[in-house]
């Protein structure tokens, strides 16, 4: 059904830490190349205007990612500071308000786990994870950012566009890295990982 345990697990593990910081470091690197690559991106989908809020799930995985591994409260918002920070220290455009975003990002990946009480880490997770990371960068691009010049009718083309890149992206791309992770043995030590195996011998015996 979905729903993997009814107890919220709020104390962090070392291991936790250290990965959940490893996944922040690792997205961090790939939010800064896909700023790089932004502006050539951003350039092909001006044919229509707002069409590039499909771009904004490329810096929202991280938090989503990070939710679906370690399966603590406030796991998504660390994994999404931890990338925001790392891209802006490794030099941005956009500067501090990397940070900014990454916050507001992070909260909004936060809230989607947060939701669902912190018990279901599947795809329903993922996706609704993905969904309100989403609509927090279409919320700060459309009232803060150059968006926020566009008409009407481009701002909600890049609002919608921005959601469902968010549930692609971040929501639907995450939960497939996540289960591939976990059929290596990488995850072992982390509930999903466990989870993933188990079926995988389970599925022999049941066949």
């Amino acid at each position: 059904m979905g729903v993997h345990t009814s107890r919220i697990v709020w104390r962090w593990r070392v291991v936790d830490i250290v990965v959940a910081s490893v996944i922040g470091v690792a997205a961090g690197v790939i939010f800064w190349l896909w700023g790089l690559a932004w502006p050539g991106l951003d350039t092909a989908l001006a044919f229509t205007p707002g069409l590039s809020g499909l771009l904004a799930g490329g810096w929202l995985f991280a938090g989503v990612l990070g939710g679906l591994v370690i399966r603590k409260p406030g796991a998504a918002l660390y994994t999404e500071i931890v990338a925001g920070v790392v891209s802006m220290a490794l030099g941005t455009q956009w500067a501090f308000l990397t940070f900014v975003w990454a916050v507001v990002e992070g909260l909004g990946a936060e809230l989607g786990f947060a939701l669902l009480l912190y018990t279901n880490w599947r795809l329903l997770g993922a996706l609704t994870s993905g969904f309100l990371a989403g609509v927090s960068v279409a919320i700060m691009d459309t009232s803060f950012s150059s968006v926020a010049a566009l008409s009407a009718e481009a701002r909600a083309v890049y609002f919608v566009s921005a959601v469902v890149s968010g549930i692609l992206i971040a929501g639907v791309l995450s939960w497939v890295i996540v289960r591939a992770l976990a059929a290596t043995g990488a995850l072992d030590r982390f509930a999903v990982g466990r989870e993933v195996r188990a079926r995988e011998v389970a599925a022999p015996d049941a066949a």
